[in-house]
């Protein structure tokens, strides 16, 4: 179940995007998903995008570093630092590697499953603005794919 299209919630701050989906599996099994790095390799990234990951220590301080291979064989490096877990109720990461953003993403129980929601904090609103146009559609595909996962078992 996805929030409708690529949008929003209302009330967002300027520095901020934020998406959320209703996922129909336990909070601690979504948690899981995104701890679990043999799960998470296989969700992360935009429809057709495949990863490696160099190292994933998912505690504070802890180090991701990946590179995100697009389907026409780019790669995007990618580096993050673990600044909370809280399982099952919270994870914050800090996005190192350029443009700099802080994620927060929340886990909370729901009638039909857990609430996900994602949010990234830019230090501007250009830099939030400029990413905007890819990352409510990339986040929405990234989300399907996370849906699917669950759906597997």
């Amino acid at each position: 179940m996805a929030a409708p299209g690529a949008q929003e919630p209302e009330g967002v701050p300027d520095r901020d995007i934020v998406t959320t989906r209703l996922l129909a599996a336990p909070r601690a099994r979504v948690f899981a998903a995104w701890t679990d790095p043999e799960q998470l390799v296989k969700w992360w990234g935009p429809e057709g995008f495949t990863n490696t990951f160099e190292a994933f220590n998912p505690k504070p301080g802890g180090h991701w570093r990946f590179t995100m291979h697009a389907p026409d064989g780019t790669g995007f490096p990618n580096h993050s630092v673990f600044l909370e877990l809280t399982p099952p109720e919270r994870i914050v990461f800090d996005h190192l590697s350029g443009p700099h953003f802080q994620v927060t993403t929340t886990f909370a129980e729901a009638e039909g499953g857990t609430l996900l929601t994602f949010r990234m904090r830019f230090d501007s609103v250009e830099e939030c603005e400029a990413i905007k146009r890819y990352a409510l559609e990339g986040n929405e595909q990234v989300f399907d794919r996370l849906v699917a996962l669950l759906a597997e078992g």
